[in-house]
């Protein structure tokens, strides 16, 4: 008997699910996000750190040079100060295939896993035994009474492999692997909340700009209506810089980062990039409207390394006549000793993904 009364007891002093960070690893950097809560149940910040990575070392979300990431990523835990090893890291949607199904209810859980992997079989392209592969009940069949919708995730288990090795290299412990799209969803759903009427009903069109792409994700009441990646992103303006100004690409990253550049680089160089960007934004809702029975979004989110580009948010605003905001996914949380608060602020739209994926530790 002593031995449950201690488990029970256990259970009572850990009050919140184990530490878990939350690891985004991009073509253009690595970040980290460790949430808690406090006694009052409010999230707090606990760390957040960025580290760059060269262009080239992962391409596509391939990992092309995995020293050098895996030295990256230890290097961000060791900036960040956190002594929790415990990861939730992500794939890009491209590499993931999501399926929603429906089964019947009443079905154990053994049950439900011999279904789902006769399900996965019609619509994987490669053998099972290469694929690592996730369900979850969503809840009761929206089409089918007594039944469930189950969605599938399946990915090819080297991609998997290969950023769980990132993380054990730098002496983390995998524990979860979600999709990107998902995880900034998540950390997107809490800022939808903020929204009037909890943001019930709300069609919110969320970019995220990326180095390299920029993805679109349209979402009402946790459901994705729409979603797009495009060609174009940060690296470009990068590219501007370097052939303006004749700096070396990593000068002009930094360059571009720390606002050290040349007087008429306003004029010149980052209003015509802020206005292709807008341009952008505009072609991808008008893909929107034309696909779908949808006319106007309520709320424009932009997230992402180079979201925070000065007068873009007014900008998109004027050219699409929708509000539109910066995203900051610490919104409303407390904010820890471990973190500096200015340049967080600064940083805060490209931590979406990582917030997201340290969400997880409330969520599982």
């Amino acid at each position: 008997m002593q031995g449950t009364a201690l488990i029970s007891l256990g259970s009572l002093f850990s009050r919140q699910p184990a530490p878990l960070l939350g690891l985004d690893i991009s073509s253009s950097s690595v970040k980290l996000v460790e949430l808690s809560r406090d006694k009052a149940g409010n999230l707090v910040l606990e760390r957040c750190a960025i580290e760059p990575l060269e262009r080239g070392w992962i391409t596509d979300g391939n990992v092309e040079k995995f020293d050098e990431v895996a030295e990256a990523v230890r290097r961000l835990v060791k900036k960040s100060g956190t002594k929790t090893k415990s990861v939730a890291m992500a794939l890009p949607p491209s590499a993931v295939i999501t399926k929603r199904i429906v089964l019947p209810g009443g079905l154990s859980d053994l049950e439900l896993e011999a279904q789902v992997e006769a399900e996965a079989n019609q619509y994987i392209p490669f053998p099972l035994d290469e694929v690592s592969l996730d369900f979850c009940v969503v809840g009761p069949s929206t089409s089918s009474v007594g039944d469930l919708d189950v969605l599938i995730a399946a990915s090819r288990r080297e991609k998997v492999q290969d950023i769980q090795g990132l993380a054990e290299a730098a002496g983390l412990k995998p524990v979860v692997v979600d999709v990107e799209s998902y995880a900034s969803r998540l950390a997107t759903s809490r800022l939808i909340e903020s929204l009037p009427n909890k943001g019930a009903g709300t069609i919110v069109a969320l970019f995220e700009v990326g180095a390299l792409t920029t993805s679109m994700q349209v979402i009402r009441d946790q459901e994705v209506l729409y979603d797009r990646d495009q060609a174009f992103g940060g690296a470009q303006l990068t590219q501007l810089i370097v052939r303006q100004y004749g700096f070396s690409p990593e000068e002009a990253e930094s360059k571009k980062r720390s606002g050290e550049l040349p007087d008429d680089y306003e004029a010149s160089v980052l209003r015509p990039f802020v206005e292709s960007m807008v341009q952008e934004v505009g072609r991808a809702l008008q893909f929107f409207f034309t696909s779908t029975p949808h006319n106007k979004v309520d709320h424009i989110m932009l997230a992402g390394g180079s979201a925070a580009l000065p007068g873009l948010t007014a900008a998109v605003t004027k050219h699409t006549s929708f509000s539109c905001s910066l995203v900051n996914p610490f919104d409303g949380m407390e904010i820890g000793d471990g973190v500096r608060l200015k340049k967080m602020t600064r940083e805060a739209p490209s931590y979406l993904t990582s917030c997201g994926l340290a969400l997880r530790r409330f969520s599982r």
